[in-house]
């Protein structure tokens, strides 16, 4: 699939999206997220990276990545669900699972849009949350915005436990950051696209949520919350974060905000490389 291919014409009313899609073993709910994101009526990409899913999401994503080129570049869906588009996505495969902040990191590589938004491939998150996310950065009012699950919009009622790690693991981090974000480890995730080169970002797994947050606190970008929808899913359902991950973020606010953020680019040096226009999106061999 060539990385170049464009959707269909349209008159941009908005700034031009990539929506940044990690996938581990999502085959349940592969087509439904991206029939979702698909919906969202904002000119867009999708980029997608399968982080050597085993579960068949793979094959699922290779030939739905072949549909791109074809006359009719859909792929029909079983039980009678709508076509899955494919001309305004792109996927990428890694070589093996090396985790949710490494497939982060190849995603923001390969985006070209001028905001990034990042959308986990389960259906915990709402893409109808998209233009609330994006408004802040169109305003001109932030250069990130975290869609905060805890700022009252609708939300699943489930695992109280969760809920007092991440207010605990969230304080400790706005202390070291001075920052009063509700919110740290919320996927939704939107950025301009000049704040990603700036951050030497190294966490593979979900340590990434607390790296990112600190660093962007230390560069001086300017963050926003909104609030969102989250409908939260049980270990049977597949969810994939546990105590460990937890453990992990108290070691990560603890390297990040000692050691400072190593390769920051202050906003107002940076300059950017152009937009990647390769040849991206084959599928692996």
């Amino acid at each position: 699939m060539d990385g170049g291919i464009k959707g269909a014409s349209t008159v941009l009313t908005r700034k031009r999206i990539s929506v940044v899609i990690p996938v581990y073993n999502e085959r349940a709910t592969i087509a439904e997220i991206l029939l979702r994101v698909q919906a969202v009526d904002l000119d867009k990409e999708i980029v997608v990276i399968d982080d050597g899913s085993t579960d068949g999401t793979r094959e699922f994503l290779t030939e739905l990545a072949g549909c791109a080129g074809a006359a009719s570049p859909h792929m029909t869906l079983p039980k009678g669900e709508a076509p899955l588009r494919a001309d305004n996505l792109r996927v990428f495969f890694q070589d093996r699972n090396r985790g949710k902040g490494a497939a982060l990191r190849r995603s923001f590589q390969e985006a070209q849009g001028e905001i990034v938004i990042i959308q986990d491939a389960d259906l915990e998150y709402d893409p109808a949350d998209y233009h609330r996310l994006i408004a802040p950065i169109e305003a001109g009012r932030a250069d990130v915005v975290y869609g905060s699950r805890f700022l009252g919009g609708p939300h699943r009622v489930m695992f109280y436990w969760h809920y007092v790690g991440n207010r605990v693991l969230t304080s400790l981090s706005d202390m070291v950051t001075n920052l009063n974000l509700s919110d740290v480890w919320t996927c939704y995730k939107a950025f301009k696209r000049e704040v990603l080169p700036a951050l030497d970002l190294r966490e593979d797994r979900f340590g990434f949520e607390q790296e990112i947050t600190i660093k962007i606190a230390q560069a001086g970008w300017r963050i926003y919350e909104t609030p969102i929808s989250y409908y939260g899913r049980t270990y049977a359902e597949g969810k994939k974060i546990t105590w460990k991950d937890g453990v992990r973020a108290l070691w990560c606010i603890l390297r990040y905000s000692l050691l400072g953020a190593p390769g920051k680019v202050p906003p107002a040096k940076l300059g950017l490389p152009p937009l990647n226009r390769g040849n991206g999106g084959k599928p692996a061999p």
